[in-house]
């Protein structure tokens, strides 16, 4: 009797759990109902787990993310890509430049008053008054003495050879610039005459320890003793008041802590080389520091747009407490071995509260935070590695956003209960060719090869829609770009009659050949990359249409970067670069940078190139590097070592409850929709983000 009640019990049982349910559980659009609390957390879904929280450590997204929150650096870029104050409350940069004087040319005034300089300069440039103005004041160094070392070259066994040397420094000229120039010592070379530099006698000032070696320093002199140097400075005054998440005031200590900490090479920073050209930092005061560089290095202030950490928990003192703690030795322990990273402490708008590996990462709104208080109490980054699985969570509310895969695009883009945003980033994928290869030796082959594929096509059946051409080596969404170079047409028939002109017919078999070669070369990119996938497919049929053989291959990526790209055993590959909103092409695209290793792996060379490149990255005016950049563009789209294809874009869907929250002159609320910045950054406004219980009705100027 009993088991009969259960059976007949049982169904009605669930039928009314089922019905409860549907009435009372909260669905995507009425999340809040049954708990208000999930209308103050924001719900990230992450395909992976972060790797450290620490700035100067890190390197993948999942934890540049979680960091960005925590920490706060003393720039950054606003939403039209221009630097605006942070943790500093501004900055100024000028330059101090040094002539070394060369006493065998009796050229200089008698007097050694600042005053007695400024009316020989004056005397003797009169025809450049813009250049006399940038000079702030100049000063008379004394001579001094000092010593160091020099490589000379490798030995039989790959070890560096130095030659040690005593210099006496000869008086200087020190100038002190208000801005910064590079052409600045091309007025004095000119006055001075060329004989001043070329016949300075540095064998009166440069000896080697040892006298045996002297000759080997001869061709080092101008490396131990230069007569002409710039060193730009920079100076920030910091924000007062600020405090770490501790309650431990922000002062100058810490940005010089942080810079120390990113040179220590027991931390490993992959940062490091942004900070090498610094020559000297000081601290001016609790709340100012100067860093001065040892040469023209135009980024300087881009470097510093990384969170800063608390010294007063990562200093040598609490490092060795902390390994002492732990039972490890204090020799050995570095910030990279500190539970620091998993447990971090910044200045930023959240607090870090927990991370359980490869579940979730929470923080909580920070109370004290300067710049306002976040409008969400709690961020929370679930991690999620299946794009379906993100994709489920995003419909039923449990994250609050959803990044669309191209084919999503044009369906969920006009579903009602999202927000859309789509925009292209810093991103662009090519096809490059080795330049070793004779048979792409020609630029107008290059061109022909790239005028034989129809890329409009590559956007509209691979990305679906969701991309755009690019024509050269910035993203479109800088100022670096040049929009008035135009692609390159789609014209096979134009193509093949390059080919022609260059020498290559068609044989029986329908391909190109000359002088009894095939025009044939393998076209490789990673296996796992779909798109490229697909690139590689719809590239080779339309070579093959004008007759030229290419032959693909998939490699696992780490075997294509090792046995091909980086030991540069390749003909072409398909690839692409995520660039940023710095326009220093140096790495990419400079000659010096052809070995093995390095990221010009497709052999380009082009003087000019590499002389607007140099000149460009010592250049700190805004205006004449956009003329650099736009010139750079011309001139590498002109040679085409890349087929440039597109830039895809991001798209992004949140939910549409999420608002952004500006308060009138009376302090009154006002809704607006989330808009992104220039370059499609929607984080940029967080902290202004609300998640409402149900859709707004916006003002007219929301």
């Amino acid at each position: 009797m009993i088991v009969k009640r259960i059976l007949i019990l049982a169904p009605t049982v669930l039928i009314l759990i089922l019905l409860q349910s549907y009435l009372w559980v909260p669905t995507y659009n009425n999340q809040g109902l049954s708990n208000p609390a999930r209308l103050a957390q924001f719900v990230n879904g992450s395909a992976g787990d972060a790797q450290v929280l620490n700035p100067i450590l890190s390197a993948d997204t999942a934890s540049s993310e979680v960091n960005e929150l925590v920490f706060d650096s003393l720039v950054d870029l606003d939403n039209e890509l221009n630097y605006r104050p942070r943790l500093a409350s501004s900055w100024t940069q000028y330059e101090l430049s040094y002539l070394i004087i060369n006493l065998d040319e009796k050229i200089f005034p008698h007097e050694r008053l600042p005053a007695d300089w400024m009316k020989w300069l004056r005397d003797r440039v009169t025809d450049n008054a813009r250049w006399l103005e940038n000079i702030d004041s100049i000063k008379l160094l004394p001579e001094f003495s000092t010593e160091g070392s020099v490589s000379i070259g490798k030995d039989d066994k790959g070890k560096d050879q130095f030659v040690t040397y005593q210099l006496r420094h000869p008086q200087c000229l020190e100038f002190k610039l208000k801005k910064i120039d590079q052409d600045f010592f091309l007025p004095l070379r000119d006055k001075l005459g060329a004989d001043y530099f070329s016949n300075f006698p540095f064998e009166k000032y440069v000896h080697a320890k040892n006298p045996s070696e002297q000759e080997l320093l001869k061709k080092h002199w101008e490396e131990i003793l230069p007569l002409t140097v710039h060193n730009p400075v920079l100076e920030f005054e910091l924000r007062r008041g600020v405090k770490f998440h501790d309650g431990h005031e922000f002062d100058s200590g810490d940005v010089l802590f942080t810079y120390r900490a990113l040179m220590d090479p027991a931390s490993t920073s992959p940062r490091q080389s942004d900070y090498e050209p610094i020559k000297e930092a000081s601290i001016l005061g609790p709340y100012k520091i100067r860093f001065v560089y040892k040469r023209l290095f135009s980024t300087a202030i881009n470097s510093w747009a990384i969170g800063i950490l608390p010294e007063h928990l990562l200093n040598k003192s609490a490092l060795e407490k902390e390994a002492g703690l732990l039972g490890k030795s204090t020799d050995a322990f570095s910030i990279r071995d500190s539970g620091f990273n998993r447990n971090p402490v910044g200045t930023g708008p959240f607090i870090f509260k927990e991370w359980k590996s490869d579940q979730f990462i929470r923080l909580v709104r920070n109370p004290q935070y300067w710049d306002g208080l976040p409008e969400y109490e709690e961020y929370i980054t679930r991690i999620i590695p299946d794009t379906l699985t993100q994709e489920m969570e995003f419909y039923s509310g449990a994250v609050d956003n959803y990044s669309v895969q191209p084919h999503q695009v044009a369906r969920l883009s006009k579903d009602p209960q999202y927000q859309h945003f789509s925009s292209p980033g810093y991103f662009y994928s090519y096809i490059g060719y080795n330049l070793r290869n004779p048979l792409f030796k020609s630029r107008d082959i290059r061109r022909a090869l790239g005028m034989a594929i129809d890329v409009k096509k590559i956007i509209q059946y691979v990305l679906y829609g969701e991309g755009e051409a690019v024509t050269g080596p910035y993203p479109k969404i800088t100022d670096w770009y040049d929009f008035d170079v135009k692609a390159l047409p789609y014209d096979p028939e134009g193509a093949l009659r390059i080919f022609e002109q260059e020498g290559w017919k068609k044989n029986n078999d329908g391909y190109l050949e000359k002088d009894g070669k095939i025009f044939e070369f393998n076209l490789i990119t990673n296996n796992g990359n779909p798109i490229r996938k697909s690139i590689l497919a719809i590239t080779q049929n339309s070579w093959k249409k004008i007759g030229v053989k290419c032959n693909t291959q998939l490699f696992e990526w780490a075997v294509f970067l090792k046995d091909f790209v980086n030991s540069l055993k390749f003909d072409a590959l398909v690839l692409g670069w995520s660039m940023g909103a710095d326009p220093d092409l140096y790495q990419i695209w400079h000659s010096s940078q052809t070995e093995p290793g390095r990221l010009n792996f497709v052999g380009y060379q082009n003087e000019e190139v590499d002389r607007l490149i140099v000149r460009l990255r010592k250049e700190y005016d805004k205006n004449k590097q956009m003329i650099m950049t736009k010139e750079l563009h011309r001139l590498i789209a002109n040679d085409q070592p890349y087929t440039f294809l597109y830039t895809r874009k991001s798209s992004r869907l949140l939910d549409k409850k999420i608002v952004l929250v500006e308060r009138d002159e009376r302090g009154n609320e006002i809704y607006k929709k989330i808009y992104p910045t220039r370059d499609g950054r929607l984080n940029y406004y967080f902290n202004k983000w609300r998640k409402l219980n149900t859709v707004p009705e916006f003002n007219s100027q929301g």
